[in-house]
């Protein structure tokens, strides 16, 4: 049985590694951002009430 697929150069394999890296990195930083807005927005007295 042949495998029809579409074979990517290792060029084409590096860039695409990279964008998956710089896209991964970019979703961590708006999560840290969300966070630290969110953390903003309540305020400091979010971290004196009781449990």
């Amino acid at each position: 049985m042949s495998e029809n697929g579409i074979r990517m150069s290792e060029e084409q394999k590096r860039r695409q590694r990279n964008r998956s890296i710089a896209i991964g990195l970019v979703l961590a930083g708006l999560v840290v951002l969300f966070y630290v807005i969110t953390l903003v927005k309540m305020g400091p007295g979010v971290f004196d009430r009781s449990l």
